[in-house]
């Protein structure tokens, strides 16, 4: 039980900016702690939950709640994953060779393409808020979103091979109980889809499944392609490359709530 405990503690210290006691990072704190990461995604889709509730019963303007919703994450997260996003742009834009990649990701600097894309990722998160906002019937896929992703980052962690041995996604990967992560990983996804789709069925009807399997498929589907990619230029998984993957995959979901409202 006090191994859980530290996990949890471990999880939030390192992916939210919510204080938490400190614990060391060692085998026994660290073994379940990928296994708490979706629970951030949990508490930032709650965030949102209650900043929407908040806007409509007020009658926000569509912009305050665009834009301020494009940064409850970074504020709750504490913007790890969308360093792992700028890293993992400047190093794709390079357009080097495995080594010359592998050596942008590992370097603290950011570099030209890095804050472009991330411009870009902002303002494409706040144009799907801002159509969430006017058009709200599948928004419990933007807040569950948050917790599939970091739940399919996760899984990233503790299943693929590491591109080096040395960083975030490595320390966690050699010191977490990986068949038992991955299994309960795997639970929570499961639970998490659930949990989406009876909220839909409940308050839209049957007519919402189309657009649950289409969101599953996308969220697979990128989770592979993202896979393959890792492999084919990078040689495995690293921190950034899973921060990347939370990154874009909180916005496909955005942004299948943001269409999905808009052409249901």
């Amino acid at each position: 039980m006090k191994s859980i405990v530290s996990g949890f503690f471990v999880a939030f210290s390192l992916y939210s900016a919510i204080p938490v006691p400190q614990v060391n990072w060692e085998k026994k704190t660290m073994r379940w702690a990928l296994s708490f990461l979706p629970l951030v995604g949990l508490t930032v889709g709650a965030a949102e939950w209650l900043w929407f509730m908040f806007c409509t019963h007020f009658g926000a303007s569509v912009v305050l709640y665009a834009i301020l919703a494009a940064l409850l994450p970074l504020v709750i997260s504490g913007g790890i994953h969308l360093d792992g996003l700028c890293d993992t742009c400047d190093a794709l834009c390079s357009f080097g060779d495995r080594e010359k990649r592998l050596m942008i990701l590992k370097d603290s600097h950011v570099g030209a393409f890095g804050p472009l894309w991330l411009m870009a990722f902002l303002m494409a998160e706040a144009a799907c808020f801002a159509q969430i906002y006017e058009t709200p019937t599948f928004l419990p896929v933007m807040l569950i979103g948050f917790a599939v992703a970091r739940t399919l980052g996760a899984m990233k962690i503790v299943t693929m091979q590491c591109a080096k041995d040395t960083g975030l996604a490595h320390l966690f990967a050699e010191n977490s109980d990986k068949k038992a992560v991955a299994v309960t990983l795997r639970v929570e996804f499961f639970v998490y889809g659930i949990i989406l789709g009876a909220s839909l069925l409940a308050s839209r009807g049957i007519g919402t499944m189309p657009v649950i399997c289409v969101v599953l498929v996308l969220v697979l589907t990128w989770y592979l392609l993202h896979k393959r990619m890792c492999m084919r230029i990078f040689g495995g998984n690293t921190g950034d490359l899973a921060g990347f993957f939370i990154s874009t995959t909180e916005l496909l979901c955005i942004a299948a709530a943001a269409f999905g409202g808009l052409i249901g």
